[in-house]
C-alpha cells in the first residue's frame, strides 16, 4: 500500500441519532485504496452503526462524502453493488450447503456466470471439499470462511468487516488476518472492527471510536507515541498486593496483570516513579514501552459516557 493514494471513503462529519441519543458524533474518516484500517472501540460504540451508513444501509442524519466515489447521502445503491459487508453475527443459511449458500448471494447480485464465481469462491478460502457441508454444521473458523467468501463472490471494491474473528480460534484468526493482507495486496480496501490488539497491529491505520466520537487515529505506532504514555514492568512476589497499594495514588491511572507481571501506567511518569517507590522495595521495575493495549485502556477510561 502506497502512502499516497485514491481515497475509497471520505467523510467529514457523519452523525447518526436514535431519538435524542447520539450514536455516531461528527466522525472524520479517509482510507485509501487498499490500506487495511482498523476501527477499534468497546461494544456499543457506534462502529456498527458508523459502518452500516458507510455500506448504504443507514443513511446520516448529519455529514456528507463518499465511499466508492458516491455519495453516502443520496447514492446508497450503487455503493451495495461495490461493497462486501461482513456483519458479526453469521448471517447465512444454516440447512444450506457451503455450495448451495454461495449460490444464493451469486443470484443476489445476478453475476453473469455464477457457476464460475461460486467455484472460484469456494477455491478461494479453501471450501472446495466442504463445498456440500450444511453451514449450520460447521465451526466457527469454517464459518467465517464462508461468510468471506460471500462478501467476496461479486468482487467487491471494499470489504467492511464487523469483527469478523469474534469467536474464533487464534489459528483461524490468524489464517483469517493472512487473507486479509492478501486481498489488501490485489488492490481491495478493508475497514474492520475488532476488539483484539493484535489484529489492530496488523492494520495500516486504526482509529479509536469511544460513545460515538472518535479519540484517535493514525499508525500504531502514532498513535501509541502520540498517548504520552508511561508504562512501568513489576515482577516479584505478591503482585496482587503491590496492584491494590498502587491503585488510586496519585499519576497511576492503570495497574493490569499481564501473567507474572503488573504493568503500572500513567500520563505523569515522574508521580509514578514516587508512587513506586513509596510502595515496593523488593520487586523489580521496569520502564518499558507502552503497548497499543495500554494505550486503549486509557483511552477508553477517559472517555466520555453519552448515555442518554
Amino acid at each position: 500500500m502506497s502512502a499516497e493514494g485514491e481515497l475509497v471513503i471520505d467523510v467529514t462529519g457523519v452523525t447518526k441519532r436514535f431519538g435524542k441519543k447520539t450514536v455516531v458524533n461528527g466522525i472524520d474518516l479517509q482510507v485509501r485504496r487498499g490500506e487495511i484500517y482498523g476501527f477499534l472501540g468497546p461494544n456499543g460504540s457506534g462502529k456498527t452503526t458508523f459502518i452500516r451508513m458507510l455500506c448504504g444501509l443507514l443513511t446520516p442524519d448529519a455529514g456528507s462524502g463518499t465511499c466508492l466515489g458516491h455519495d453516502v447521502l443520496t447514492e446508497q445503491a450503487l455503493i451495495k453493488r461495490e461493497v462486501g459487508y461482513m456483519t458479526q453475527a453469521f448471517s447465512y443459511y444454516t440447512d444450506l450447503s457451503i455450495r448451495e449458500n454461495l449460490d444464493f448471494i451469486a443470484r443476489l447480485y445476478d453475476l453473469p456466470d455464477r457457476n464460475a464465481a461460486v467455484r472460484e469462491s469456494l477455491e478461494r478460502l479453501g471450501l472446495k471439499d466442504r463445498s456440500e457441508q450444511l453451514a449450520g454444521e460447521l465451526s466457527g473458523g469454517w464459518k467465517q470462511r464462508l461468510a468471506l467468501a460471500a462478501c467476496l463472490i461479486h468482487r467487491p471494491k471494499l470489504l467492511l468487516l464487523d469483527e469478523p474473528t469474534a469467536g474464533v480460534d487464534p489459528k483461524a484468526r490468524r489464517s483469517f488476518w493472512d487473507e486479509i493482507h492478501r486481498l489488501s495486496a490485489e488492490g481491495i480496501t478493508v475497514l474492520a472492527t475488532t476488539h483484539y490488539m493484535d489484529e489492530a497491529e496488523r492494520c495500516h491505520r486504526i482509529a479509536a471510536i469511544a460513545y460515538g466520537s472518535l479519540l484517535v487515529r493514525g499508525t500504531v505506532k502514532e498513535v501509541v507515541a502520540a498517548a504520552n504514555l508511561f508504562t512501568w514492568s513489576i515482577t516479584g512476589a505478591a503482585l496482587a498486593q503491590v496492584a491494590e497499594e498502587l491503585r488510586g495514588r496519585p499519576g497511576v491511572e492503570q495497574v493490569v496483570p499481564f501473567g507474572d507481571t503488573l504493568h503500572v501506567s500513567g500520563h505523569d511518569g515522574t508521580a509514578i516513579e514516587a508512587a513506586l517507590t513509596q510502595v515496593q522495595t523488593t520487586n523489580e521495575c521496569t520502564r518499558i514501552n507502552s503497548s497499543l493495549e495500554d494505550v486503549f485502556i486509557g483511552l477508553m477510561d477517559k472517555a466520555r459516557d453519552n448515555f442518554g
